[in-house]
């Protein structure tokens, strides 16, 4: 196996993962917050480190889809859990980036945007050039993060001065999400020759065809995403019937009240500035 697939230390993918252990560690007390941002990025390393990383970066797109199945269905939503709301809502006071939030945490605008840059991210082009290169490779899995951060935000309705869901509608919101993340499966499954040429080594390493790997990934996205995500749209819903809370109710915290009233301030400074005379 070695011979194929030399073992890498992906040193500069382990520091960036420890640093930001350390990090969120000093920034963050609690002791179940950083339990889950241990979690995430312990799995997170599994994934990225040989020789996991190196086969779905330039082996098997079969490989390379558990990989980005544990990173939008683990490592994603295990982080965004991992850092408290005060901490979220210094992150995302600047005017630019409580814009941007808002945008994203509405459902159709997190769908479209999982939609469009989560199927960029396994095109041939992007497949290619994470094969080809280390750059390439770290690119794409950084936007994959980002997809998987994106997905999770209207689910788990944990930024400030968005719009939260009801338990509800985030059930339902996962449910649908379940389908957007395996859109590229059906194209895995029905074409008739291998896409992704940068990918090699298949049947030595794995025993597989690329055209056999090639459709074996889009049952995997199929079952590896509709699996554990209806059964935290079930979990979603059930545990809000258990405790009592109307499933069609919006929860409203006091970190949101605080962001309408940061909001409210700069449209009064904005009014004052245009009213001030030249």
């Amino acid at each position: 196996m070695t011979s194929l697939l030399p073992f890498h230390w992906h040193a500069v993918e382990m520091l960036v993962l420890v640093a930001t252990l350390a990090a969120h560690r000093r920034g963050v007390k609690s002791s179940r917050e950083r339990r889950l941002a241990l979690v995430a990025l312990a799995s997170l390393a599994v994934v990225v480190a040989w020789p996991i990383g190196d086969v779905a970066a330039s082996v098997s797109i079969s490989v390379a889809t558990v990989q980005r199945l544990v990173i939008m269905l683990l490592v994603a939503p295990l982080l965004l859990m991992s850092l408290p709301t005060s901490l979220l809502a210094r992150f995302t006071s600047s005017a630019p980036v409580d814009a941007a939030v808002r945008v994203i945490a509405h459902p159709g605008a997190a769908i479209a945007l999982v939609t469009v840059f989560g199927t960029a991210t396994l095109s041939a082009q992007a497949v290619d050039w994470g094969a080809r290169s280390a750059l390439g490779r770290d690119a794409v899995l950084l936007a994959v993060v980002a997809v998987g951060v994106v997905l999770w935000i209207p689910a788990l309705a944990s930024m400030p001065g968005t719009r939260h869901l009801s338990p509800m509608a985030r059930a339902g919101y996962v449910f649908v999400s379940a389908l957007v993340v395996t859109s590229f499966s059906f194209v895995w499954i029905f074409a008739r020759h291998p896409l992704y040429s940068g990918l090699r080594n298949q049947y030595a390493l794995l025993h597989m065809t690329p055209l056999f790997d090639q459709q074996l990934a889009g049952f995997v996205a199929k079952f590896g995403a509709y699996i554990p995500m209806w059964a935290v749209s079930f979990t979603i819903f059930s545990r809000a019937e258990d405790r009592g809370v109307l499933t069609e109710e919006t929860p409203l915290h006091w970190a949101d009240v605080e962001r309408s009233m940061l909001r409210v301030d700069r449209q009064r400074t904005r009014v004052a500035r245009r009213r001030r005379p030249e």
